[in-house]
């Protein structure tokens, strides 16, 4: 990140633009930085500016307490203004989830897209896994035990053990618990876990919702479920992709969208 500005509340916010063409800012999910998205940001600077950054509470960007998803949410009407004030975004997985809280909540945006948004309305027990995930990480974390909450959201995802204790023995495992607090910004992002119609409803601008062809069939509703629960929402599968989305794949059919020749 090599540029900076500043949120609403004094929050210092690290940036990184790339590109030419309408301005698309990449949010990212649970986990991650801007870095994360970096080789997606560069896959559509061929037709786009596209800006990468490090949410609040990771990376180079400050972390100002207490947490609000309101305060995420004036993070990208800073960065919107910083770039121009002219912009869309995009968010992975529940950097989706705050994507359409910003551009339901009167944030100056363009168009929005969200790639696998994780909410767990057709999952049996979705509401209550989402609770009971809520309830642990939030234990974990006030007790200090960053390495627990970072397993317990391995788990929450569907990562199996055996791949849990490969990843704690590890040299990235330093860095994940190093994020680890910010967990608690993206459980609240997702709320109950489930899909905010009545937000979706208010959405007036339009929204891409993808997902993967190779992700499980909940994933596949939940993508549908956004589309059809704001006014101008488009549905869009890409073959052979999981959660863990190709650039290559995921980055021509965005930037077809936010140059405007895309579902309007």
């Amino acid at each position: 990140m090599d540029k900076k500005t500043t949120s609403r509340d004094g929050t210092p916010l690290a940036y990184h633009v790339t590109g030419h063409g309408p301005t698309v800012i990449l949010v990212s999910g649970a986990m991650s930085t801007g870095g994360t998205l970096l080789p997606l940001a560069e896959r559509l600077a061929e037709r786009c500016t596209a800006v990468v950054h490090d949410r609040r509470g990771r990376g180079e960007s400050g972390g100002t307490a207490p947490y609000a998803v309101d305060r995420e949410v004036e993070d990208l009407a800073a960065l919107i203004d910083a770039v121009g004030g002219d912009a869309a975004l995009c968010g992975v997985s529940s950097g989706g989830a705050l994507v359409l809280r910003a551009a339901a909540g009167g944030v100056p945006v363009t168009r929005a897209a969200v790639y696998e948004v994780p909410y767990a309305d057709h999952l049996a027990d979705g509401r209550a896994r989402a609770a009971a995930y809520t309830e642990q990480l939030t234990e974990a974390l006030a007790e200090g035990r960053r390495g627990d909450a970072v397993e317990l959201f391995l788990r929450h995802t569907g990562l199996g053990e055996e791949m849990i204790l490969r990843a704690r023995q590890s040299p990235m495992w330093a860095g994940l618990e190093t994020l680890a607090p910010s967990l608690a910004h993206d459980d609240a992002v997702m709320g109950d876990g489930l899909l905010p119609r009545d937000l979706l409803a208010g959405i007036q601008v339009p929204v891409l919702a993808v997902a993967g062809g190779a992700s499980p069939e909940w994933m596949h509703r939940a993508g549908q479920a956004v589309a059809e629960a704001v006014p101008r929402g488009t549905y869009r599968v890409l073959p052979g992709q999981t959660h863990m989305v190709e650039p290559d794949v995921l980055g021509p059919v965005l930037a077809e969208f936010f140059a405007g020749q895309g579902p309007s």
